[in-house]
């Protein structure tokens, strides 16, 4: 059973969502274009009272409202508040693409407690070569109509349809975002390096890949993420694509399982 708690940040507060009490803490952050929900089936799958955070980020859904700025160093701002507030002792930190690089650019700062990461679909620390001035100028567009997110959905971002409720809940939290939220992360966002933070990062890492990932596909996570966590373990999700979450959700559950038995050795 979940409970929702504000919690105070930079112009406003976080309706973040708790639940569980045991630990470690597992606390989620989603991509550019979700939402909370977006975990609603790993959560599903993960063992009974498993503590879990789960929040809207700034700028997206709930949190729509939020001023600006939004760019990395806010949203990790945001989710140091969360920890602070939410999280009394140990956690891991769990992201997918844009959340993924907010984590590893808060890992990178130490956070009191953090157990370990568990990357799905991850933006890399080091923007590939294919993130040109071109390529995010379209990308910004991505989310500007409904018809434009079903094409990203049904084109680039899975691997097969999905089911009709996900598809939906996916459209509705692709458009619920301010305009300036909306924009940050293609135009600025992926293309910024933070490979000098994440070579801090000491904990144990997971990276959860998609085998026909258009977006983060596995050759670039092993060029561009790997080199600055080398001690990191990458699992290739066959025939799946970018939205694992939402694709495969027993998978992400599984890989947290894994995760926690690892640390558990």
């Amino acid at each position: 059973m979940e409970t929702t708690r504000p919690v105070p940040v930079a112009g406003g507060a976080l309706d973040v969502r708790v639940g569980g009490r045991t630990g470690p803490a597992l606390v989620f952050v989603h991509y550019w274009g979700g939402s909370a929900g977006t975990w609603n089936q790993v959560i599903a799958r993960l063992p009974s009272g498993r503590a879990t955070v789960r929040f809207d980020q700034r700028g997206w859904g709930t949190a729509r409202t939020l001023p600006g700025p939004y760019h990395l160093g806010r949203l990790a701002d945001d989710l140091a508040r969360v920890l602070a507030a939410c999280v009394p002792g140990a956690f891991v930190l769990v992201g997918h693409s844009m959340g993924a690089k907010v984590c590893q650019l808060l890992a990178g700062r130490g956070p009191v407690g953090l157990a370990g990461l568990v990357l799905v679909a991850p933006a890399p620390p080091e923007p590939p070569t294919t993130v040109t001035e071109e390529y995010r100028r379209g990308l910004s567009h991505a989310y500007d109509s409904p018809d434009a997110v079903r094409y990203a959905l049904d084109h680039v971002l899975t691997a097969g349809p999905l089911p009709e409720p996900a598809r939906t809940t996916a459209v509705r939290d692709s458009l619920a975002a301010g305009p300036e939220a909306r924009r940050e992360w293609p135009l600025r966002g992926i293309a910024e390096d933070i490979t000098d933070a994440v070579r801090r990062i000491t904990v144990p890492v997971t990276v959860l890949a998609a085998e026909q990932d258009a977006v983060e596909p596995p050759r670039v996570l092993r060029e561009f993420l790997l080199p600055h966590i080398p001690h990191a373990t990458l699992t290739t999700v066959p025939d799946a694509g970018h939205l694992l979450p939402v694709e495969h959700p027993g998978a992400v559950a599984a890989a947290i399982g894994d995760f926690f038995a690892a640390l558990g050795s």
